[in-house]
């Protein structure tokens, strides 16, 4: 009986440590819980100062010097794009991906760095063009981008596919407390809730 107490107190606190891990929104423009993180996009992704060529000597220079060598790849938008990106995460500029991802109606110019992890040894330095995949999230009743997804198969927006929308201009208020995100039925859930019944039946 103390064994299976133990391996129960063990499963249900791995079970909710999983679920606060995989817990993210399912769809776009829902309340974000990371608060920084369009600050934490921007920083990564648009970035004052940026080399201005493909130069490798001197995107190794510039990584070394902003901290960021423990990314393998990394992708740099221009600066000036900042209004257009902001705007894949409205119903205008993005339209929904899968999640809570939009993809951008127009494609994008940005270069993709691809450097050995922790040393900031530089592998290439690439210009792509492409739509852009990003998490959108609300932040301050704005929606806005938070995570910039990779795009290898060169995806292009669905046509059919819903557009990314404002909170403030979807045709609904936000709930207060926001959207709750949701959890998908997984073998550890169903597993645990049968130990439960079955401890509760042997008490």
């Amino acid at each position: 009986m103390a064994a299976l107490r133990a391996f129960l107190t063990l499963a249900v606190g791995f079970l909710l440590g999983h679920q606060t891990f995989a817990a993210k929104n399912d769809a776009p423009c829902q309340l974000s819980k990371w608060n920084n993180g369009f600050n934490t996009f921007t920083k990564r992704h648009i970035p004052a100062g940026t080399p201005t060529s493909l130069d490798q000597n001197e995107w190794e220079k510039y990584i070394k010097n902003n901290g960021d060598c423990d990314r393998p790849t990394q992708s740099f938008l221009h600066p000036g794009d900042l209004d257009r990106v902001k705007a894949v995460c409205t119903d205008k500029g993005g339209a929904v991906y899968k999640d809570n991802l939009c993809i951008s109606r127009q494609s994008f110019t940005f270069v993709t760095v691809r450097s050995v992890q922790g040393t900031c040894g530089i592998k290439s330095v690439r210009k792509e063009t492409k739509h852009l995949i990003l998490a959108c999230e609300e932040l301050g009743n704005q929606c806005l981008p938070v995570h910039f997804e990779g795009n290898p198969d060169n995806a292009k927006p669905n046509n059919n596919a819903k557009g990314c929308q404002d909170p403030r201009t979807a045709g609904r208020a936000p709930s207060p407390a926001g959207h709750a995100p949701s959890y998908k039925m997984t073998w550890l859930w169903l597993f645990s809730v049968i130990l439960v019944i079955i401890y509760g039946y042997q008490n």
